[in-house]
């Protein structure tokens, strides 16, 4: 958390502003930042923002066009000059998708063409080379999960429509009461009825 504190107030909001209104999201990185990407990607379709993680390997071979104009990526890259991230930088730009890039290198080639810079500074890995992507990937994780609980409320996402798209694994006893009912075309209708406190979520 104390990572987080180097954050720009402005810049999270900013990256909070373009992806509530981007109509599609996607996520890019290599190794650990790709893996912490992978979950990001997931926590925007948990909160119905429609995202996908796009392979680094695959984006220069026809993956991007998953993207349109107005849609947001994000690269995450710690050194901020991953070569496999430049060019999706570069089509990105040609293609007008807004990009936000989360790094600790500010001056880096993927932080200086962004359209927002999230910077996550760490000091040192944990292991005893300080060569492991271990801190930076934890320090990226909590950012992406900072940013999906901005999103909530920024887009007043409501815990019943988690319900919807998440019936079962751990969380179905948060809902026990979702009945499914039949109209009159024949066609399925949910009915929640929440029994559990909303402040278990918070």
């Amino acid at each position: 958390m104390q990572a987080l504190r180097g954050i720009d107030r402005q810049s999270f909001l900013r990256a909070i502003a373009l992806l509530s209104q981007a109509p599609r999201i996607a996520a890019s990185g290599c190794g650990h930042s790709g893996i912490a990407c992978q979950h990001f990607a997931h926590l925007m379709c948990c909160i119905e923002r429609p995202a996908r993680f796009i392979s680094p390997a695959e984006a220069t071979h026809g993956a991007t066009g998953y993207l349109q104009k107005g849609d947001v990526m994000i690269l995450a890259s710690r050194g901020g000059k991953t070569s496999e991230l430049l060019p999706i930088l570069s089509i990105c730009k040609q293609k007008g998708v807004f990009v936000i890039t989360a790094t600790e290198n500010s001056g880096s080639p993927l932080a200086h063409e962004a359209d927002v810079v999230l910077n996550t500074p760490v000091t040192r890995e944990t292991d005893h080379y300080n060569s492991q992507g271990t801190t930076s990937f934890t320090v990226l994780n909590v950012l992406f999960d900072a940013l999906q609980a901005a999103l909530i409320d920024a887009t007043g996402f409501r815990n019943e429509q988690f319900a919807v798209i998440h019936p079962g694994g751990t969380s179905e006893h948060l809902f026990p009461s979702l009945n499914r009912i039949q109209s009159k075309q024949s066609e399925s209708r949910y009915l929640l009825k929440i029994s559990a406190p909303l402040s278990i979520f918070l």
